[in-house]
């Protein structure tokens, strides 16, 4: 489904667990003045259906959101015999400053889950640029009885980073799933998971680093 979205204007209160600005070991530097646009080129996923999936970008370029508003796995009961699984591929493309290029250091991943005892689930996601084979992909397991929000983080090493080329338009790409199953949980009880919280707020956070680009 293809998209061209264009959101802002998130909170800074929001990201205050950003990133450290400098580090001059790795090459790390301060997010660039101006701003930087995240747009939605394509969308695809029984997670996502269109319009059900928001970008923002922190004011300070430390960061950008992914909301989701219609982002439930669940099982048992009346549930679709489908809905155990649930997932959503965004393709963004991100223009950034001239002379600087980014990588995602950090991602925050959270939701609601009601697992009754017995069952699982799990949160997977994975992103990248289009083209390249550097595909990261973690999974967080969770175990019922479980009836609360929950969060999981995905931290990559500064050595092991992923940087966006310098002078290639390169669209980024992120995948994420989620998926419940009713394990030996009571017959006719249903499980369910979210990718987002039952008080409205934010749910994926990814954390930016940034780099200068050599000189041509």
């Amino acid at each position: 489904m293809a998209g061209a979205m264009l959101l802002s204007g998130a909170v800074a209160a929001l990201f205050a667990t950003a990133l450290p600005a400098h580090n001059p070991s790795t090459g790390i530097v301060d997010p660039p003045p101006d701003k930087i646009v995240i747009k939605v080129a394509t969308v695809n996923g029984s997670g996502c259906p269109q319009g059900t999936a928001a970008i923002a970008v922190s004011p300070d370029n430390t960061a950008f959101t992914v909301t989701y508003s219609d982002y439930l796995a669940q099982v048992g009961g009346n549930s679709d015999p489908t809905a155990f699984r649930k997932n959503c591929q965004l393709n963004l493309t991100v223009a950034v400053p001239g002379g600087f290029t980014y990588a995602i250091a950090s991602a925050d991943y959270r939701g609601f889950a009601s697992l009754k005892a017995g069952a699982t689930s799990t949160e997977k996601a994975s992103y990248y640029f289009q083209g390249s084979p550097n595909t990261a992909s973690i999974t967080h397991p969770f175990r019922g009885p479980y009836d609360d929000n929950w969060q999981a983080t995905d931290t990559t090493e500064w050595a092991q980073l992923v940087w966006a080329p310098c002078g290639v338009q390169r669209n980024f790409n992120i995948n994420t799933e989620l998926r419940v199953n009713a394990g030996t949980s009571a017959p006719g009880s249903t499980s369910f998971m979210t990718m987002d919280s039952t008080d409205g707020d934010i749910s994926t956070i990814y954390h930016l680093a940034w780099k200068e680009c050599p000189s041509s």
